[in-house]
């Protein structure tokens, strides 16, 4: 199983006309079995296509083609339009939207939460690259290319979140060629404000039975971390959690910014040293390296399950790689 997406989740890609766009789409066809993408939308562009996926000028052009409910959009428009697109989705019954857009005014994201929350709408982002699931389907820019994304993860027991995309690909990474593969892998966006943090989406894998561990990718700055080991204690959480904290630097150099818009220190809360304690607490091991995770991670699962798959013969050549959604 898998968490958000599966074989048969349909979606479209909002804004499917614009450069990135058009290479997310070939990249989602071509990955797995190849995404369910029904159609696209670009005001205007009705009666084109893209890679053979066609465009409409609405979303609700593409329900009515569909014939029926689409289970989810990629949002890949300017951050100017990105809030009426978000709406669009949502008031006609999408309930996965995931925003890929950047430099998104902070108002229009609360907004675009707020309405998600009201219509039982899970929002994804922004600024992230999407989800995968390894061997099956990706729902955005995760991974890069097919060919690369098929080297990077592999299908397994280990659940993937990141503030960061490229992290999200460089982790998973690193457990396949451990023989770990991945349940489901979600970069959950680098922003101050997004639509799913960390403990929004462990129930989702709490009730996944394919899903026996998390790795997490995170840095300083926001609450994400409090919350996450809060309702790991709340919740008496079943899997392990292996975590890496970039950043650490940060708390010796006051005023230094780092990574993401999420990654402002407004306290000593927010600090690394501080976020480490917190999960710590929790029963949460924070890794020193990336290279660390996978043995700390076979060290927690349960010693009668084997979770070996072959290594990979090679590797990746980064298209999306480095610290960034």
């Amino acid at each position: 199983m898998s968490i958000l997406i599966g074989a048969n989740t349909t979606f479209i890609v909002q804004g499917i006309t614009g450069r990135e766009a058009v290479n997310l789409t070939r990249e989602c066809l071509d990955y797995g079995a190849g995404a369910k993408i029904v159609g696209g939308v670009t005001p205007g562009r009705k009666g084109r296509d893209v890679h053979g996926v066609p465009v409409y000028d609405t979303v609700a052009q593409a329900v009515e083609a569909h014939g029926g409910p689409i289970d989810g959009s990629v949002v890949t428009v300017p951050p100017a339009f990105t809030k009426d697109a978000v709406f669009e989705a949502i008031e006609n019954e999408v309930k996965l939207i995931v925003i890929v857009t950047e430099r998104i005014p902070r108002r229009d994201v609360a907004e675009m939460v707020e309405l998600g929350a009201t219509r039982d709408a899970r929002i994804i982002g922004p600024n992230c690259l999407g989800i995968i699931v390894p061997d099956v389907i990706k729902m955005g820019g995760i991974g890069g290319p097919a060919k690369n994304a098929a080297q990077a993860y592999s299908p397994g027991p280990i659940g993937v979140l990141s503030r960061s995309g490229g992290m999200t690909t460089e982790m998973s990474s690193t457990l396949s060629a451990a023989g770990l593969g991945q349940s489901t892998a979600v970069s959950i966006g680098g922003d101050a404000i997004i639509g799913s943090t960390y403990s929004e989406l462990m129930p989702l894998f709490e009730a996944d039975p394919q899903t026996e561990g998390i790795v997490i990718y995170t840095e300083p700055g926001g609450r994400m971390e409090a919350a996450l080991a809060a309702w790991v204690i709340d919740n008496n959480c079943r899997m392990p959690i292996v975590a890496f904290m970039a950043g650490r630097f940060m708390d010796d150099m006051p005023g230094m910014s780092f990574g993401h818009a999420g990654t402002i220190v407004e306290g000593k809360e927010d600090t690394a040293a501080e976020k480490i304690a917190r999960l710590a607490d929790a029963g949460i091991t924070v890794a020193e390296e990336i290279s660390e995770i996978p043995d700390i991670m076979k060290s927690k699962l349960p010693s009668h399950v084997e979770h070996m798959q072959p290594p990979k013969l090679s590797t990746p050549e980064w298209t999306r790689g480095g610290v960034r959604p």
